[in-house]
């Protein structure tokens, strides 16, 4: 049996639903809170800032990133709160939604330097998608993250 395909939908805070909203902050507490055990705030006051990138499958959201234009998180436009949910790993969905990512921040942005906040055992994999590490290792939310850039 062939794996149902992922789809994206992008859109701007204002154009996201209640039902949508809902999903997004359900699936980041489930990755970011639950499964990495690390308690922080993730509603952070940012999102209506964001554009908004939303894996689904057989209408299921699994997979999300935010999006931000220069200046509005860092100096260079940024991909945040990366996520796929668990039990999708291993389909590969996290490149399916990097690039729809990146190709969202030079739709909505018009940029090509991007810059990330990795977690550092993740390096690889952004290494893949052209993200070449900047400076030291660094705790964030007690998580060890690198500086990434892409351009």
């Amino acid at each position: 049996m062939e794996e149902a395909a992922i789809h994206f939908i992008i859109k701007k805070y204002e154009f996201i639903s209640r039902d949508e909203l809902y999903a997004i902050l359900q699936l980041r507490s489930e990755v970011f809170v639950v499964e990495q055990d690390c308690v922080y705030q993730d509603i952070d006051g940012k999102d209506d800032k964001a554009v908004h990138v939303l894996g689904y499958k057989d209408d299921q959201l699994i997979a999300y990133t935010r999006i931000f234009k220069p200046g509005a998180y860092f100096n260079q436009a940024s991909i945040g709160r990366v996520l796929v949910k668990e039990n999708q790993r291993n389909f590969k969905y996290g490149y399916d939604l990097m690039n729809a990512s990146i190709e969202a921040v030079h739709k909505y942005y018009d940029e090509r330097i991007i810059k990330i906040s990795a977690q550092k055992y993740l390096k690889s994999f952004y290494n893949n998608l052209g993200f070449k590490e900047q400076g030291a290792e660094y705790l964030e939310d007690g998580i060890p993250h690198i500086v990434m850039i892409r351009t």
